[in-house]
């Protein structure tokens, strides 16, 4: 598996030569840049605005029974009835050729304890390596997919393929950039984070991808404010 975040940081690296930079704004007080052209900062800031994300922590199973384990930066939930999640592969990986082939994947809650094992799931390795021995992991079977879990996960779901899209940009151009969305068809929850029958995000402590190439953020404060009725 090739790690994503490294080869994301390159080119945000070699991304930031751009000249299209305004630093006046209105009052003098905001930096305004055009991304086709370039950033002009030492980092592409994109990654550090959209922030804090929760990662996609995508287990999958070859066609040969190999299974594979690797973090994606961009993740999320698309749809709630019927619940949908997603993630988007920047270059083709393993996870997404496995996907394709079996139309099976399943999504694991990165939570703070497992910050390290899910780092060494994003180190370059074989297809054939599999991450969940790599990484001191334990495979726990799906119920209704053939790709398990990682037992020490807080929470998981598995999931069926529903599209592979690659993306295009304005002109209409294919991008490297693969979305992959699925179906959630089972969720796995380990009974000490549920509290009064509520799952206990806070008590989970997920960890989130923010900023730079190493920076990662854990829940903290927690506040509730309900939608007003107006």
């Amino acid at each position: 598996m090739t790690c994503a975040y490294e080869e994301n940081d390159i080119k945000e690296r070699r991304a930031g030569t751009g000249s299209d930079v305004d630093t006046r704004g209105v009052d003098g007080s905001v930096t305004f840049y055009d991304p086709a052209v370039g950033h002009g900062l030492p980092h592409d800031p994109f990654k550090a605005i959209v922030a804090p994300r929760l990662i996609g922590w995508i287990s999958t199973r070859a066609p040969s029974g190999a299974l594979n384990l690797a973090p994606y930066s961009f993740f999320g939930a698309f749809a709630s009835m019927p619940p949908v999640i997603g993630f988007c592969s920047e270059g083709r990986k393993d996870s997404l050729s496995n996907i394709e082939q079996t139309g099976e994947f399943v999504w694991n809650l990165a939570s703070r304890s497992l910050a390290e094992p899910m780092n060494l799931t994003s180190a370059r390795v074989a297809p054939e390596v599999d991450e969940f021995a790599l990484a001191g992991l334990t495979p726990v079977a799906g119920r209704k997919v053939s790709v398990p879990r990682v037992g020490e996960s807080p929470a998981a779901f598995e999931c069926k393929l529903l599209q592979v899209t690659q993306l295009t940009n304005l002109d209409g151009a294919l991008t490297d950039n693969w979305l992959v969305l699925g179906q959630v068809v089972g969720v796995h929850i380990r009974n000490v984070f549920l509290k009064d029958g509520l799952f206990d995000t806070r008590a989970a402590q997920p960890i989130l991808r923010a900023g730079y190439r190493g920076d990662y953020v854990e829940v903290g404060e927690m506040f509730e404010m309900l939608r007003p009725t107006v």
